[in-house]
This record gives structure tokens, sequence and C-alpha cells, in this order.
């Protein structure tokens, strides 16, 4: 290579390193001097931050498959404060112009200040500032409120939960003898007293309103110059808020509340302003161009069914209770997580719930999100996006369920007793504790619960209230089998062995009792069997059987039942309690020996749910195996790919009954049926048993009936209970229905001709 290529190659190098410097040296000048300003000032104010994103629900579903709830997409809006404004005259207008919106948009907006809406201002709850408890040892504690937290951090109020320190007054000194001397010849003047200073009193709702408008800045127009008026020696007004009216003021202070309490007392996820808004209210903003308004897409649930409300549940957000131990999960709860609040959206929440997932978001200047990441899990790698919550099958039937809910609606009006104020039914399978129906009446709708709360929560009927599970009813002549059984197995008597039913039970002269058939017709039933008895609910047959038993042994076959027990269902319900002396002394009773034949026809004090009705003649028919009922059937994912769960029946207890026993009382169960002309035309053979209990002498008795079938097979069980519907012979053609229905194949159900039913 000779000297003059070598110099080419070397020039070539060096322009090619000054065409790149040069390259790099214009960046760096664009960077920082021509656009540097621009993006020093972006740095700045780019904002990053960590949301948690809460995972789709998972599906309710019947146990064909029938989706009974599932989700719906929503909007809600939550507030950036630190875009709606550079002070707070501007923060305030925003805020004015987003409720007016609402209030026009007919929007409901979160507003927990407990005060009055509108003037007069008063506090809405007893206690706004703190509450009151016992400690372990019993000793009061105070706890303050998210208002009393905030009203101390603002230095609106002394904290009321300390004790407040004691100062010691200091006694007024003697006067000297020349002091005297001046005082009396008029020299000097007497020492006056001070006035002892007013107990200090925590504001009223006014007062504290008017502090929270004037440190949030709401403020109107015409509002006092606090600083001059006092310095003038004027009197401001508690509520400083010029032209502003006191209702907006106390709207705006209302939202400020939730916000302040948020950033000045504890770190509580972002405020949502408002849920489920309609695109008329979004655009509504849009169009105003309201500052800091946040409006995101959310998964709401949606009820596919308007049957089944006591069962269901709803959703919404968590009170301070429910706050305290979802938090305490360590699941990924926030204070803004919609949680379920009855039902199975509660009994199942950890199935439904998912699991939530964690993204860190980057908002430019001007509070736009500019970038959105998933982060990563530090253990597994993964990203943390929401995983959906499981799919939950129940062991309902909805359209069995929809069948009884509507035959008891209908079916109510054409009762005799114009006393009748609710009802219940449930339907279990007998071989598995399977609930396939439970309808409580009257109902309620899940679709418009919080529009229609007020009216339901005060309505004497009480249609929130779920009476298959929660309220306990006198078993009456249904509790009649108990007995029967409990004298066949100890050997009081036998299937075969007569007694001599008089009329009026006078074993104890001094307690006679009579017959119902007695009373009525002035008769007696003569001699008959167990099997008889059952088939005319002769009281005096079980008076003697009952008596010959003793309330101990009598009251452990009704335990054995499940009787004054749970049952197991996964919801709320009430255990009731059956009759007997520990019952009596727990309740200030005194049992006496003759109680015991009013307890032996289920009266006295035994009172049962109506799900305890139903497992137990459950019990009774599939010869003496006691499930656990229950309405969780099994879990799948979210995709349906992966069977998560599947309940396995749940064996509470067993009851040897002897065969010929069982059949015995089965049978007369089955002449009950037999001799009624409203299951004439059943599908099946089927068992039941009447009961009606008095509750008072100027009311009607509550009707009960309770039924299986098919009568050599049975599959299902049921029991209703109308409260004052007289005898339950009245409900044999409710039950009928039912029963037909279920045994009815299911191409020609919707043929089926129901009487008093409604059809939607």
């Amino acid at each position: 290579m000779n000297n003059m290529q070598f110099t080419r190659r070397i020039l070539v190098v060096v322009v090619v390193l000054a065409l790149l410097m040069t390259v790099l040296c214009s960046n760096l000048y664009t960077l920082q001097y021509t656009n540097g300003a621009e993006y020093a000032a972006q740095s700045v104010t780019r904002i990053a931050e960590t949301q948690t994103v809460a995972a789709s629900r998972g599906l309710i579903l019947d146990r064909n498959g029938t989706v009974l709830v599932s989700n719906k997409s929503s909007y809600q809006v939550s507030l950036n404060t630190s875009q709606m404004g550079k002070d707070n005259e501007e923060r305030c207008a925003n805020l004015l112009a987003l409720i007016q919106i609402s209030r026009e948009e007919g929007v409901e907006w979160a507003d927990t200040l407990p005060i009055s809406k509108e003037a007069p201002f008063t506090f809405t709850t007893e206690n706004p500032y703190y509450t009151t408890g016992t400690d372990e040892e019993g000793n009061e504690t105070k706890t303050l409120t998210r208002l009393g937290s905030l009203a101390v951090k603002m230095k609106w109020i002394e904290d009321p939960t300390q004790e407040p320190e004691e100062t010691e007054t200091a006694e007024p000194e003697e006067p000297s003898l020349w002091e005297k001397f001046l005082i009396a010849v008029g020299l000097r003047e007497e020492p006056q007293e001070e006035e002892p200073e007013e107990p200090y009193r925590l504001p009223t709702a006014e007062e504290l309103l008017g502090m929270m408008c004037r440190d949030f800045g709401v403020k109107g127009q015409g509002a006092v110059d606090e600083k001059a008026a006092k310095a003038a020696g004027e009197e401001v007004p508690v509520l400083n808020i010029g032209d502003m009216s006191s209702t907006d003021a106390r709207a705006v202070a209302g939202v400020l509340f939730e916000l302040y309490y948020r950033s000045r007392v504890s770190n509580w996820p972002l405020y949502v302003y408002a849920q489920d808004v309609s695109t008329d209210f979004i655009t509504r903003v849009k169009e105003e161009g309201i500052q800091g308004v946040e409006i995101e897409t959310v998964s709401v649930r949606q009820y596919n069914t308007t049957y089944a409300a006591h069962l269901l549940g709803r959703v919404a957000s968590m009170d301070a209770s429910e706050a305290e131990y979802y938090l305490g999960l360590d699941a990924g709860y926030t204070l803004n997580d919609k949680v379920g609040k009855e039902g199975v959206e509660s009994a199942f929440e950890s199935y439904l719930r998912g699991v939530p997932g964690v993204r860190t978001v980057e908002r430019n200047e001007e509070g736009k999100i500019v970038s959105s990441t998933w982060l990563t899990d530090p253990e597994t790698g993964e990203t943390q996006e929401p995983e959906p919550g499981g799919n939950v099958f129940l062991t309902i039937d909805i359209e069995l369920q929809k069948m009884v809910e509507d035959t008891l609606a209908g079916g109510l009006g054409n009762l005799k007793s114009d006393e009748v104020e609710g009802a219940a039914c449930v339907v279990l399978d007998v071989d598995s504790g399977d609930i396939l129906a439970a309808a409580s009446y009257p109902t309620f709708s899940l679709e418009t619960y919080a529009e229609d709360f007020a009216e339901n929560s005060t309505d004497p009927l009480e249609p929130l209230y779920n009476r298959a599970f929660m309220e306990i009813y006198p078993p009456g002549s249904t509790f009649k089998m108990i007995t029967s059984i409990a004298g066949l197995e100890e050997g009081i008597i036998t299937p075969t062995s007569e007694i001599n039913t008089l009329g009026i039970y006078t074993y104890w002269p001094d307690w006679p009792a009579m017959c119902w058939y007695y009373r009525q017709y002035g008769g007696h039933h003569g001699y008959i069997n167990v099997t008889e008895a059952i088939e005319v609910s002769c009281n005096y047959f079980f008076f003697d059987v009952g008596r010959r038993l003793g309330i101990e042994v009598l009251d452990e076959y009704a335990s054995r039942f499940g009787l004054g027990q749970k049952t197991g269902v996964e919801l709320p319900e009430s255990t009731g309690h059956i009759a007997g002396p520990e019952y009596s002394k727990s309740i200030g009773m005194t049992w006496y020996e003759g109680n015991i034949l009013s307890a032996a026809i289920g009266q006295e004090n035994t009172m049962v749910t109506p799900i305890q009705l139903a497992n137990y003649v459950a019990t009774l028919v599939n010869g003496g195996t006691r499930y656990s009922t229950h309405l969780l059937k099994s879990v799948k994912s979210s995709d349906f790919s992966q069977v998560e769960y599947v309940y396995e029946p749940q064996v509470l207890s067993t009851i040897d009954i002897k065969e010929e026993n069982l059949t015995a009382v089965k049978e007369g169960m089955k002449r009950v049926v037999d001799t009624s002309s409203a299951f004439r035309n059943l599908p099946v053979e089927a068992g039941g048993k009447t009961g009606s209990a008095q509750i008072s002498a100027a009311t009607q008795s509550n009707a009960v009936f309770v039924a299986f079938a098919p009568y050599d097979d049975p599959q299902i069980a049921i029991a209703m209970v109308v409260e004052h519907g007289g005898s339950g012979g009245t409900l044999t053609t409710m039950v009928s229905q039912i029963l037909t229905y279920y045994f009815t194949p299911e191409e020609n159900q919707g043929q089926l001709p129901l009487e008093n039913v409604l059809i939607p």
C-alpha cells in the first residue's frame, strides 16, 4: 500500500467522524437548547402512580348451566384534584359544575359526610365525631370517626377521645393591709373575680360546615373577607359562602371531605365520585370541559333473572366493618372494591372475586394517561394482569325456583285467610341435601335494589327478609312423624298396635287436652294405629305416645332429625329451638310435666325454619341419613376449561330406622295425600302431612305442609309455610302444583294448566 492510498483512507475516516460529530452535536443542541425547556417541564410534571385493577367477577349459574348473574361494562367517574384548578376558587367551580350536571342527569354521587344535604343543617348520625365501645377489661373506649379524624387533623375540634388536661385554678391572693386601705379610700378598685371559662363543646353541624367551607375555599363572589371583617370588629357569618347557595356549598364540601380525608388522614385509594353513569352524562362533562374528571370503563353485575333474589344477593361497596375484615385478608382488596353483600355473592366471594391486577400509570402535565404498564411478579416473573373470578354453579334449578315463587305469589291470594303476611317454600334433593328451590314471599328486585330500598326496608311485610332460612315457626302437626318414629323405635308402640283415642286426654285430670276432632265435632277417632293416626292427625294418639316417651327422649329424636340445629346451608340461617325444660329455663319459664302433650304435636316452644322442616322430611324418607343442605354445586375456571371444586354430600348424622317402622309412617303420609282431591292427578305417588300452629287467639294459625315424592323411591322433599294461612290443608293445591311440575317431562312443563299461578 503506497502513501497516497493511506492518506485517502485517513481522510475518509476523518470526514465520516466529522459528520457523525456534527449530527451528534446538532441533536444535543436541539435537546438542550431548542426543546430543552419543554422536555424539562415534561420530566418534572410527568407523574407515575401504581393502580390496582379489579378483576371481572365470576358468573353465577344454576345446576343446569343457565346464567343467573353475569357482568356488563359500565362507566365510573373519579376525580384528580391536582388537575381541577390552580386555586380553591377554580377547583370549587369545577366541582360545582360537575355536581349540577349530576343533578340534571339524575346521577347519584358518593357522599358520606354525616351532615344533612339541605338547611337547617344537622348531623345524620348520633355521634359524628367518635364512637364508643368497651375493651377486653370492660373499660369504655372512644374511636374517632372519619369526620372526627379529619376535624382533629384540620384543627376544627379538640380530640374528643383524649382526656382534657387538668389545669390548677390559682387561689386569688389576699390583698395586703395597704392595698385594703387604698381600696377603702377609693384610690384603687377592688379586684374583680375572673369569669369562669365556658366548658368546651364540639361544633354543631352548621358550625362545622362553616369551618369546612372556610378551609376548603368553598365561597362565592359575595363572601366576606374574614381578615378584614375581624380587623374591623365585624361579625363573620357561620356559613361564609357569599352568593353560593347553602345546598351547593354543602354538596361541594361533601365531595371535598372525601378528597381531604384521603390526602390528609388515610391513604385510601382514588375517590370514586359516581358509578354506572350514562353516556349522556359523559357527553355533558366533556362538552363543559370540566378539568380533573376521569371516566373509566369498569365491570358491574347484571342480573339475568328476576327470581331467587334472596339467594343470589348483590354486590356493593364495602362498609367500615367489612373493610376491616377484607383489608385484613391480605388479598389485594382496596376500599373502593365492591364485595358480595348478601346471599351467594357474599358466601362465595372468594371464588367469584378473582385476582386483581397491578399496573404503573404515567400522566402528563395535563393529567392524561400517557403510558400504562403491567407490573411483573418478582417471584414468578409473570405480569400481574387481572385474573377473572371463577364461575359458580348452584344447586338450584332456576325454572323450578321460578315456578315455586310464582305459585306462592299467585296462590296466597286464594287462601281463605285474609291475614296472610308472608310465606316460604323449600325443595330439597333427599339423597344429597341439594337445595333445588328456596322461595320467600314477598320478594324484591335485585336490579332496582337501591331505588326500592327505602320502601322495602319500611314495608311491614319485610320483602328483604329471607323467611325460608331465617324465620322460625311452630311445626304443628308436621312434627307428629318424629313422635311416631320415636315411639316405634323405643318400643312404646308397634306398627300394628292401637290406642283407644277418647277425644279428651285425661291422664292428668288437672291438665285435660282435647283432640282437634273432639273440639270441632264432639267425637273421637276410637282405636287407631300409628299409620291411621298420621292420616287423621289424631292429637290424642300422640299425646299418649309423647307422655310415655318423656320429653328427654322426644327431644333427642327431634335433634337427630335436625330440629333446633342449623342445616349447614352456606347462607345465614336461624337455629330455632325445641321445647323442653332446658329451653323453658333459658327464657325464664317453668316446665311442667304436662307440657309434653303439646310438645308431642309440634306446639309448645318448638320453633323451626322451613329449611329445617324440609331437611327433616328428607332425612325421614331416605331412611335416616341427614345431609347438610347446600347451595354450592361446583366451581369452574373463568373460561370453563377446568373444574376447580365439586361439592361432595356431607352427612351430619344418621338415625337407624327399622324398615317396618318407616313404612308405617310413610304409609300414613301417603294416605294424607291420597285423601286430598288436590293431589288426584299427580304423575307420581307422594306422601305429605298438614300442620297448623296457633299463634294467638286473635289471629289465624300458621299453615304448614310437608311432602315427598315419589312414594316408592323418594327424590325430593318439600316444606311450605304460610303465615296466618289457617289449616295446612289449604296449601295442598300449591304443593301439588310444584310436584306436578317437577315430575312432568321437561318438554311438557310449559303446557301445564297450573291454577292461581301468575304468568309473567
